[in-house]
C-alpha cells in the first residue's frame, strides 16, 4: 500500500493541506515539519508515545510522524478522567507523553510523577515517567492504540497496525468518490473515526483539512456547550465534508430551520449511535446531505456507509470493500480489516472475526441495518423484545429533543427520560413529540410515561459515552426514584404522561 506521507510530494507545493488558527502547511511544508519532529523523537529514543493535545496541526504532525517511524501512538482524549488516563498509559506501557498542557496534566496525574524531558516548541513539550513499566506486550505491528468508550467497566485498548488504518482510509475515499474535499474536523482528533476519516482519507484524496481548536468549536470536555461557536466555525470555514454524531446533526437541522445559512456541503457522515431516517430526511430537505454509517474501533472505525454514490434511507449503508459482514443469531459479525487485538488479552490476539454486540441484518441489496444492541434488548413483561435505540431514534427525530433514553425491561410498557434542545420547549410541545413518535411505533414499544430532565445527561459524570451513547445502567442508578415513579404512574395512564425532574 502507498504510504500516506509519500503522497505529499512536491506537486502539492503551494496547495494548503492543513490549516488551523495559527498556521497552514502545504505538502513540502508538511513533510519538512514531519522530518523535524521525527529527528526529535529519534534523539529522545522514543519507541512508544502518548499524545494529549488539542485539535491542531501539531496533533496531526505527531500522528503522522509516529506512523512514518513506526512508533506506537496512544492518543489520549482530553475528556478522560485522571483514572482513565492513568489506566490507558499504564496498560500500554508508555513512558513518554507529548502534550500542550504539561502543567495541568502533571497535576492531574501525580502518581505518574511526570517530568519535563524536552521542550519541543512554545506549545509542545515531552513529559517522561519512570512510574510506568514499559515491558507491556503488544500484538506485533501495533502502531496505534485507541481506547473504546465502552458502556461499563474499564475501557479496552484496541491495537491497530499502520496498514489497517490506511486501508480503511483508502476504502473510505473510494466509497465516497469525493476528490479534493475541504474537510472540517468537528470531533476530537483522539476519536478514531475523525482521525482516519477526517485526516487520512481527505489527505489521500488531495484535500484540505481545517483543524479548529475544541474551544473554538464550542466544546467543554466531550460536550458541546456553545452551539453558536460551532455554527460560526462552520460558517467561517465553509467545509464541504463533515463527520457528526446524531446530536450535532440535530443542532444543524434546528439552526437551519431558524435561518442559519448551510455551508456548501457535499457529504456529511453521521454515526456513533442509531439515527432516525426521518432526521436524515429533514437534514437533506434543508440542504445538509447527511449519510448514516456504522463502525467499530475494533474494525478501524467505519464498517458500512451510505454515500452519494450508494444510498438507501433507513440503513447504515453498504459494507466497505475492506470489510465483510455476516449475521449469526441476529448479531453482526465482521471480518476482514479487523484489529490486532486488545491490550492484555493475548489469547485472543489476531481475531479472524469480530462479534459486534449489535443486532442487525443485510437486505437484498447488501445494505446493513442495525436493529439495536444485543445486551440492551428490553424484554417486556409481555415477552416482547424491544430495542431501546429503535424507540430513541424515533423520539430524537424531533428537533425539539436533544437527548432521550428509554427503559422498560421486565415492565409492561416503556418510559423515557428526555431533555429538550431549548428551555423554551414547553410540556405541551414535548407531549406532542412523544405522541408523534408513538404513532410510528407498535403498541408494545410506545412510551407510556416520560420525565423531563432539568439538565443534559451529557453534562453529568459517566452517564454518556464519548460518542453520545447512554450508559444505561449508570443512568438508571442515577435516577432511580424518577424512573420508578414513571412506571407507577404509567400503570394508571391511558396515554403518555410526564413528571418533573426531582433527581440528583
Amino acid at each position: 500500500m502507498l504510504d500516506l506521507i509519500d503522497t505529499l510530494d512536491s506537486a502539492s507545493a503551494g496547495k494548503v493541506l492543513l490549516q488551523d488558527k495559527t498556521r497552514q502547511l502545504d505538502g513540502p511544508g508538511l513533510i519538512q515539519a514531519i522530518e523535524r519532529l521525527g529527528r526529535t523523537l529519534k534523539k529522545l529514543n522514543i519507541k512508544k508515545l502518548s499524545l494529549y493535545a488539542d485539535n491542531s496541526i501539531d496533533w496531526v504532525l505527531a500522528d503522522l510522524v509516529c506512523q512514518k517511524l513506526d512508533i506506537c501512538l496512544l492518543p489520549l482524549p482530553a475528556y478522560f478522567t485522571a483514572a482513565q488516563l492513568t489506566h490507558a498509559i499504564r496498560s500500554s506501557g508508555i513512558q513518554h507523553i507529548l502534550t500542550d498542557q504539561a502543567e495541568p496534566l502533571s497535576a492531574m496525574l501525580p502518581e505518574l510523577k511526570l517530568q519535563r524531558v524536552y521542550d519541543y516548541s512554545s506549545r509542545l513539550c515531552f513529559l517522561g515517567t519512570d512510574a510506568i513499566d514499559p515491558a507491556v506486550e503488544l500484538p506485533q505491528q501495533t502502531q496505534k492504540i485507541t481506547f473504546t468508550s465502552g458502556s461499563t467497566g474499564q475501557s479496552k485498548g484496541v491495537c491497530l497496525s499502520k496498514v489497517q488504518q490506511l486501508s480503511q482510509a483508502s476504502a473510505l475515499m473510494e466509497s465516497t468518490g469525493i476528490r479534493e474535499p475541504v474537510h472540517l474536523c468537528a470531533l476530537p482528533l483522539s476519536t478514531l473515526l475523525e482521525n482516519i476519516a477526517g485526516i487520512y482519507a481527505p489527505l489521500l484524496a488531495g484535500g484540505l483539512v481545517h483543524l479548529p481548536s475544541l474551544n473554538d468549536l464550542g466544546y467543554q470536555g466531550s460536550r458541546l456547550t456553545d452551539p453558536q461557536a460551532f455554527l460560526n466555525c462552520l460558517s467561517n470555514t465553509k467545509p464541504d465534508t463533515l463527520i457528526l454524531i446524531p446530536q450535532l446533526l440535530s443542532l444543524l437541522v434546528q439552526a437551519a430551520r431558524q435561518g442559519w445559512a448551510v455551508p456548501p456541503f457535499k457529504f456529511v457522515a453521521v454515526g456513533g449511535s442509531k439515527i432516525s431516517a426521518e432526521l436524515i430526511g429533514q437534514a437533506r430537505q434543508l440542504g445538509i446531505p447527511a449519510y448514516e454509517g456504522y463502525g467499530l474501533s475494533e474494525c478501524a472505525s467505519v464498517v458500512s456507509l451510505n454515500t452519494p454514490l450508494k444510498d438507501r434511507s433507513g440503513t447504515c449503508g453498504q459494507v466497505l470493500n475492506s470489510q465483510r459482514v455476516t449475521i449469526e443469531n441476529g448479531e453482526v459479525l465482521i471480518s476482514g480489516n479487523t484489529m490486532l487485538g486488545y491490550i492484555g488479552d493475548s489469547e485472543d490476539w489476531y481475531p479472524s472475526q469480530i462479534h459486534s454486540g449489535d443486532l442487525g441484518h443485510l437486505d437484498e441489496q447488501g445494505y446493513l441495518h442495525i436493529d439495536g444492541r444485543c445486551k440492551n434488548i428490553l424484554i417486556s413483561s409481555y415477552g416482547r423484545n424491544i430495542s431501546p435505540e429503535w424507540v430513541e431514534s424515533e423520539l430524537l427525530a424531533s428537533p425539539l429533543l436533544s437527548e432521550a433514553v428509554v427503559f422498560g425491561d421486565s415492565q409492561p410498557y416503556c418510559v423515557a427520560l428526555v431533555y429538550p434542545t431549548s428551555p423554551a420547549v414547553n410540556e405541551e410541545q414535548l407531549s406532542q413529540v412523544i405522541h408523534e413518535a408513538n404513532r410510528k411505533l407498535p403498541d408494545y414499544a410506545r412510551i407510556r410515561a416520560w420525565h423531563r430532565l432539568s439538565g443534559p445527561l451529557s453534562g453529568l459524570p459517566d452517564l454518556m459515552t464519548s460518542n453520545g451513547r447512554p450508559r444505561r445502567e449508570q443512568i438508571q442508578e442515577y435516577f432511580p426514584a424518577a424512573i420508578e415513579q414513571l412506571f407507577q404512574q404509567g400503570l394508571h395512564a391511558c396515554s403518555s404522561t410526564q413528571t418533573k425532574d426531582n433527581a440528583a
